[in-house]
Order: structure tokens, then C-alpha cells, then sequence
């Protein structure tokens, strides 16, 4: 019977549910795993990171330091995609308690001859296994010990490397369940999103297509975005076809929602034809690679009445008791022009290899990115297996997910494997629950696997506060979601463009809303915002606090409507001020109390100033840091850095 360990791991991070899920960490960025280990007594221990990349059986181990309090910690890089799987371990290492003890005894003045040899008998232990040239030098090492004049050999280097390459380590404890990591790509983390509807981007009177926007991509890649997400490309069914406003009766001409996929043209891995062909596709595709941009498409796993799948596997929707099929509902809203598949269905595993083969046809065609609709209606478990098997063979491809739901789903669906998650943010507007809700979603545990977009709106969400806020407010909203966390988006150009009419009186739908008719735009108003919003995108690719994946951290202010928060990347020592007026239409000002500690263990009294939307510099106190946000200027973006020229607040 062995002995019992003598070893505790505890609170190992990151940790989703004691290793069910997988955390996030992004490639070739440092990534810190770390547990707490104890042992009984007083002995010295050596413990490890083990890691194990995608599909490898070994492990490579990396030494852990202890950081304080029984927190042991190490750093590594991931530089493959895909899940990596790692633990840690901890033993009780004997040459160094030996060898603490021993110099203790030196310094006390005690006779070393005992713990000589008990260095000798330790020696003995790794002789037995060590390679030839390595036993010849400890067994010189050995002899010298024999005097105890020989205490400066037993605390060399070269004999401390030699007893710490061929310990035993067979007796060390290792974490019962080990954990596992998904390494994503950094699109993952940070980018800029620009949702378009192809068929709005034509010429006047006529249906635009992929090729037209293609033709006008420089327009949303001039204002620096990442990624042009479309919403469903496929052919539209025309039976129960919704017109204008959502109404149930269309007329002949209308051009119904490209929610309501599949028809006599085709299905999800079809094209609308009056969008073109998949040459088109792939033009737009290339216009947008070209840019520097990707390109993401929507899944939405739902079928109109005249979808192929609805003749060809009846079976695989929801019916009545009278046996016909079962349309959309969302009391008090009714979708009569979309079938929403049955994934509780006798044949769910020829349905769930259905819509894998779905996102193979687009990954084919060089997607990498998927927007899905409403995942939270369909099963956990489907997704998790979906997911999963993408990232086998196609770990680059990313998902976000369009879930605006309960929060511990959002969560759920974001441990399953979704990349990221659409968020409150748009029903976040005032202080504290903008100040709560930033902290929460910025901050383990729940950084560890969920991912926030900041959508400031989307075809389905124009909030209250943009109806009525008028221009400033539309700055606040862009700018909340700009620069407070990874990955933002907007609809457009209803964002820029500052589109703010209600289908009718407390309603967050858009009048005459592009989800059921053709919109022309004028992106070349006076009045357009895309200056201001192709500002926040160089901000966020020029700074690299805007970059990093540390939690923005909220600054004190008195003011109840002016909201403050840092950013700080501690490589580049680059600091950011971001001040929004949270009732934009009066000018307030409030002293800002930073935080000291973001500036150094020597505090300057005076802070460069560089305003990033103006361009101007100045000197401010880091004490009674004031600032202004006025109804043309609601928001206030700062580079902060300590003043070389001040004295230290301590001196």
C-alpha cells in the first residue's frame, strides 16, 4: 500500500466547471495557468505545468514559481490552434529541502558531517537511474562530500541542475482531472464589426446585389472595420412572404426577409438570385480580403415554407395535431414565413449532419467567421458536438453567437464553444449597472470563456435612448462599445447615418426596417457619423490598451452621468481616459480621481495630456483631474503619461 500524498492542488485557473468546459486564451499571447499547492511540514516542492498541444500524446512540462501564499504560477505561449489540454503537479523535492536545511545549519554553526552524508545518500538515489556521463559527475560530487569542507560543491549550480534533471518524480501528485484551454486566433478577441444588407447597396429602383457591394467596400473598410458581417444570402421563400413593416400580406414586388430561407432557387447553401451567383460571393469575398477584412455570413437554421428540406424531410420540423407544419412563434410576434426545425426529431442525426455539411460548403468558399441566429433555441448538445467537430479539421473558424437571453444560457453557450456573444449592452445605459455590467464581462471567471460583442444596434434593437438622444448620444453609444472591450459592431448605415424613427410608440423596431424592403442611403450625408466612428477604429488599432484583454478599469467621478474608465497595457505602459456624458445633451464637468497605481511605484504630480480626438497636448495634475463633455464634444478620449518633468508625489 502506497503512502497517502502528501500534496494538495487547489484553485486551479482557469477552470470552467472543474474542466466540463474548456477556457479561452488566444494564440501566441501569454497565458498564466496557476493553483494553489500545499503540503504538509515544512519541506520545499517542486511543481509543473504539463501541457499537451491538439492531438499530441505528450507532455511538455514548464517549471512553476511559487508567487506567494502557496500560489504557484508559469507562463507559456500557445502558438497552435485548437485545445490544448494541461494539468499540474506538485512533489516534494528532497535535494532542496537538503540543501535549505543545510545552509541553515552553516550559518548556525552547527557540525555538517550528518547532513553530508544525508546529501551523499540523495546523490545515491539518482545514481541509480542516471545516464553514464551524468553518474560519473555526481559520483565526483559525491566523494567531495564525504568532508564537509566540501559545502561549497553541495551548493552549486551544476549540482543543483544535475538532482533537478533526474529527480524522481514518481510519487508526485497530479491534479485529478486535468483542464483544457481553446486557443482561438486574435479575431477572436478584437475586432470591428459592420453588419450590411447586400440588397440596400444598389442603385435607386433596383434589387442591389453582392457585386454592388462589393463595388462599395471601400466606403465600410475607410471606416476601419474588421469584419462585414451579412445577414442570410439565400434564396427567400414567397409563400407567407412578409411585406413592409412586417405586415402579413406582401405584395408581388416585396422583397420579404432574408430570414425566411429557401425557395424553388435553392437553400442554405444557395445563393438569392437577384444577389447573384456564388462568383459574385466569392468577388465580394476577395474585395474584402484584399482590405484587409473578413467576411462573416449568418446561419440561421430555420426554413421558409418553400425550403427543399420541408418536401424532401417533413420529418425534421415541428407539426401540429392536424399534421401540417408548425411556424415560428414568439408570442406575441408570429413568423409565418419561417419553419423552425424539429431538433428533437427521430432523425436528429442526419439533421445534425445536415447543417455540418451547411458549414463546410461555406468554409469551402473561404468563410471563416459565422454569425448564428438565435442559438439558444436550438439544444446544448448539438451545438457542443457542432462546434467541436468544426475546430477538428478547421480551427481558425470562429462563432458568434446572436443570443440575447437569459444570462446563465448566454453563459452555457459560450462554455459549449460560441467564440463570442452578443450582450446587454444595448439595454446598459445608466452609471452603475454600465459600470457593473462592464466589470462583469471583462473579468474572470466569466472572462475565462465568454467573449463580449458590443453591438450599439442591430436590424432588430434601435433602444429608447438612441430614439430620443439625438447625435450626441449616438457618439456615447459608439463609443461605450468602441473602446471598452475587444469586439464591437454596428448595423449600418442606420448607425452612422443616425436612424431613429420606431415602427410605432415604444417599440425597438425600425420603421420601414431594411429586414423587409430595399433602403437607399445616403452614406455621403453631411450629417453621417462615419468620421466619428473611423476615429474609434484607428484609436482602437493604434493604442495598445485598447487591445489588451485586461478588464477596463472604472475611475471614481462625482458627476452621476459622466462615466470613466482606463485602459492600460502594462508592456507599452500605454494608458487611456475614456469619459462618456451619459445625459449628452447639457455639458458637465467633474473631477476624474485616477487611480495611482496605473502610473508606478513613483507618482508623478503631473500627467502628458493627449487628447485623441483633437490632437492637442497639455499638463494636467494628477490630482483634481477635471474634464468637460459637452453636447458637440460628449466624449473625451485621453493618452495618459507621467510627466518626466514632475516631481514624485512622495518627495
Amino acid at each position: 500500500m502506497k503512502p497517502a500524498h502528501r500534496i494538495a492542488i487547489d484553485r486551479i485557473y482557469p477552470d470552467v466547471d472543474g474542466g466540463r468546459f474548456a477556457a479561452k486564451c488566444i494564440a501566441n499571447r501569454l497565458t498564466t495557468v496557476a493553483a494553489d499547492i500545499v503540503c504538509d511540514g515544512h519541506d520545499v516542492l517542486t511543481c509543473s505545468l504539463h501541457l499537451r498541444r491538439p492531438n499530441e500524446r505528450l507532455w511538455t512540462t514548464i517549471p512553476m514559481t511559487d508567487v506567494g501564499n502557496d500560489r504557484w504560477e508559469a507562463v507559456f505561449t500557445p502558438e497552435q490552434l485548437g485545445t490544448w489540454e494541461y494539468t499540474v503537479s506538485g512533489g516534494v523535492d528532497r535535494f532542496q529541502t537538503w540543501l535549505r536545511d543545510l545552509k541553515r545549519r552553516k550559518n548556525a554553526g552547527d557540525d555538517l558531517c550528518d547532513e553530508m552524508l544525508e546529501g551523499q545518500q540523495l546523490i545515491d538515489s539518482v545514481l541509480e537511474s542516471a545516464p553514464t556521463q551524468v553518474a560519473e559527475q555526481l559520483s565526483h560530487i559525491k566523494f567531495v562530500l564525504t568532508d564537509p569542507a566540501g559545502y561549497p560543491t553541495a551548493c552549486s549550480t551544476q549540482l543543483a541542475s544535475l538532482m533537478a534533471a533526474h529527480a524522481d518524480h514518481s510519487e508526485d501528485t497530479w491534479l485529478d482531472i486535468s483542464r483544457r484551454i481553446c486557443v482561438e486566433r486574435e479575431r477572436a478577441a478584437v475586432g470591428a464589426w459592420y453588419e450590411a444588407f447586400p440588397r440596400s447597396w444598389g442603385k435607386p429602383g433596383a434589387h442591389g446585389t453582392l457585386c454592388d457591394l462589393a463595388n462599395s467596400i471601400d466606403y465600410i473598410a475607410s471606416m476601419g472595420f474588421d469584419v462585414l458581417y451579412l445577414p442570410p444570402i439565400h434564396p427567400i421563400g414567397q409563400s407567407f412572404r412578409k411585406g413592409k413593416n412586417n405586415s402579413v400580406q406582401a405584395d408581388a414586388e416585396e422583397v420579404g426577409s432574408p430570414w425566411g430561407i429557401g425557395s424553388i432557387a435553392g437553400g442554405h447553401t444557395d445563393i438569392h438570385p437577384e444577389l447573384g451567383t456564388l462568383d459574385d460571393f466569392l468577388t465580394l469575398w476577395h474585395a474584402v480580403s484584399e482590405r484587409g477584412m473578413e467576411l462573416a455570413l449568418d446561419l440561421a437554421l430555420q426554413c421558409s415554407p418553400d425550403h427543399p428540406w420541408v418536401t424532401d424531410h417533413p420529418e425534421w420540423f415541428r407539426h401540429r395535431a392536424d399534421g401540417s407544419i408548425r411556424y415560428a412563434e414568439n408570442p406575441p410576434k408570429k413568423y409565418q414565413d419561417i419553419y423552425p426545425l424539429d431538433f428533437e426529431t427521430e432523425g436528429w442525426q442526419e439533421l445534425w449532419h445536415a447543417v455540418r455539411e451547411i458549414l463546410e460548403f461555406w468554409i469551402s468558399q473561404g468563410v471563416r467567421i459565422f454569425r448564428v441566429d438565435n442559438p439558444h433555441t436550438k439544444p446544448f448538445d448539438f451545438w457542443e458536438w457542432l462546434l467541436d467537430d468544426v475546430r477538428q479539421t478547421h480551427p481558425d473558424v470562429l462563432f458568434l453567437a446572436e443570443a440575447f437571453t437569459r444570462p446563465k444560457t448566454m453563459y452555457r453557450l459560450a462554455k459549449i464553444g460560441f467564440t463570442q456573444s452578443y450582450t446587454y449592452f444595448t439595454w446598459r445605459t445608466k452609471k452603475q449597472e454600465l459600470a457593473e455590467y462592464l466589470e462583469e464581462v471583462t473579468s474572470p471567471p466569466v472572462a475565462d470563456y465568454f467573449r463580449p460583442n458590443f453591438f450599439t444596434n442591430t436590424p432588430d434593437i434601435l433602444h429608447e435612448t438612441l430614439q430620443r438622444g439625438g447625435r450626441p448620444m449616438f457618439k456615447v453609444r459608439l463609443a461605450l462599445a468602441a473602446l471598452s472591450v475587444g469586439n464591437w459592431g454596428i448595423y449600418g448605415p442606420a448607425m452612422e447615418l443616425q436612424e431613429t424613427t420606431p415602427r410605432e410608440p415604444g417599440s425597438e423596431e425600425y420603421l420601414n426596417s431594411e429586414k423587409y424592403e430595399i433602403r437607399l442611403w445616403d452614406r455621403q450625408a453631411p450629417h453621417t457619423l462615419a468620421p466619428f466612428i473611423t476615429r474609434l477604429n484607428e484609436i482602437r488599432k493604434s493604442e495598445a490598451a485598447i487591445r489588451d484583454h485586461s478588464p477596463p478599469v472604472i475611475e471614481t467621478t462625482g458627476d452621476p452621468f459622466l462615466l470613466a474608465w482606463s485602459r492600460y497595457e502594462p508592456a507599452t505602459k500605454n494608458h487611456l481616459l475614456i469619459v462618456v456624458n451619459l445625459k449628452p445633451e447639457e455639458s458637465r464637468t467633474d473631477t476624474v480621481e485616477l487611480i495611482p497605481d496605473q502610473f508606478g511605484e513613483s507618482l508623478p504630480t503631473t500627467l502628458a495630456v493627449t487628447d485623441l480626438f483633437t490632437g492637442e497636448h497639455s499638463t494636467r495634475p494628477l490630482k483634481d483631474f477635471q474634464v468637460t463633455c459637452t453636447p458637440t464634444d460628449p466624449v473625451i478620449v485621453l493618452r495618459l503619461l507621467p510627466n518626466p518633468n514632475s516631481r514624485s508625489a512622495d518627495e
